[in-house]
């Protein structure tokens, strides 16, 4: 019996190969270890394969943002040091000692829960201490973090491996604001030298630090979107080198002539003009493809771009080949990616949406079947 998830016409395509150039172009550029950002399901491309993939190919670290992720690549058999970026909550502790999970200490309460579920399992804990320089999220402030450091020094059942804090603004290239968190940050890492202590990693730099600001680099950098090959913000200086992974696709399914002034979809938010020809795609915003596209959105079909009318389904839209316009049934439809000489970007998406490259990656779902081009 075939796998009906095989079978389905709507897919998404991620080429690992293309991940692992992007990391040795990054790792090219800034000539440091990098830990590679993996959390939200790799940003949409899927979380143990994309691992696999830059472990294979030398990946210093990974960092997710909760424990669950953590765990579930240690069960995928991944050995790297992984890093949970996320704020701890206490009952989950015990885990990241379990699955030998560096932890991220934001305060000095959380400092002496993770010195307790240490003692408790007779295990130190590899942490990090998580400095905060400007985005009022987690972290004990910059100004007054002395005892805060002080007391991770002194710990008997914590190891501090790293520093680190994060960037606001480094997206944009002409942001002061980053500027201003380096300051603070070397002002928070000048505690080691004063106390006699060795320095640990120091990682501030982002996809935006890395593209825009090296003296953000300092001893590791933790790329995200950009090893997807995937700008952050539409003032970003991308990187020639660095080419997109994911492709969404999906197939016709259904083609009709519309008359003219017969309404489209939910609502009646488009009518036709004329006599036109429309196609139905099986994919909606059931499976994360946003519903603020309605009407806005374009996709490929046959290397022509085409545009989604009227409201996107939970399921399924709407895409208007105009009166001369050919398609059939099961020809291929691209909503991202190149088809022919043309191509719609994750950047183009997010713009026509009203948001942002990340939020388009990580709402693709685990309801799109996913396959994979390259090793891994």
């Amino acid at each position: 019996m075939s796998d009906p998830l095989i079978e389905r016409p709507s897919r998404i395509v991620v080429d690992l190969d293309a991940i692992a150039g992007n990391l040795q172009a990054i790792r090219a550029r800034v000539q440091r270890p990098v830990m590679a950002i993996v959390k939200a399901n790799a940003y949409g491309h899927g979380l143990v394969p994309v691992a696999r993939q830059l472990q294979a190919h030398g990946v210093e670290r990974l960092g997710v943002a909760f424990v669950e992720e953590g765990i579930a690549l240690r069960r995928a058999g991944i050995t790297l040091p992984i890093l949970v970026l996320g704020g701890i909550y206490a009952p989950q502790v015990g885990q990241y000692l379990r699955h030998d999970l560096e932890i991220t200490v934001s305060s000095l309460d959380k400092l002496r829960q993770v010195e307790a579920a240490a003692e408790a399992l007779g295990r130190r804990a590899r942490i990090h201490l998580k400095i905060d320089t400007g985005m009022e999220r987690i972290g004990v402030h910059s100004y007054s973090c002395g005892p805060f450091i002080e007391a991770a020094l002194a710990s008997p059942w914590c190891e501090i491996v790293g520093i680190y804090s994060h960037l606001a603004c480094a997206d944009d290239p002409a942001a002061g604001m980053t500027a201003l968190q380096l300051e603070r940050f070397a002002e928070a890492c000048a505690h080691f030298p004063r106390l006699g202590a060795p320095m640990p990693l120091r990682h501030l730099a982002n996809s935006g630090g890395v593209l825009h600001f090296p003296q953000t680099w300092l001893d590791l950098v933790r790329p995200g979107l950009i090893l997807y090959g995937v700008s952050p913000d539409p003032a970003a200086r991308m990187d020639p080198a660095l080419r997109p992974a994911l492709s969404l696709r999906s197939r016709v399914v259904y083609f009709k002539v519309v008359r003219a002034g017969r309404s489209v979809s939910y609502g009646a938010t488009w009518t036709a003009p004329t006599d036109t020809r429309v196609i139905t795609v099986p994919l909606g915003y059931g499976d994360g493809y946003p519903r603020a596209l309605s009407n806005r959105g374009q996709v490929l079909v046959r290397g022509v771009r085409r545009p989604v009318v009227g409201r996107i389904c939970m399921d399924q839209f709407m895409v208007d080949l105009g009166p001369d316009g050919t398609a059939y049934n099961e020809d291929e439809v691209v909503l991202i990616g190149r088809q022919g000489t043309q191509a719609i970007t994750v950047e183009e998406l997010a713009a026509q949406a009203g948001t942002i490259p990340y939020e388009i990656l990580t709402g693709l779902n685990e309801r799109i079947p996913r396959s994979y081009l390259g090793a891994g």
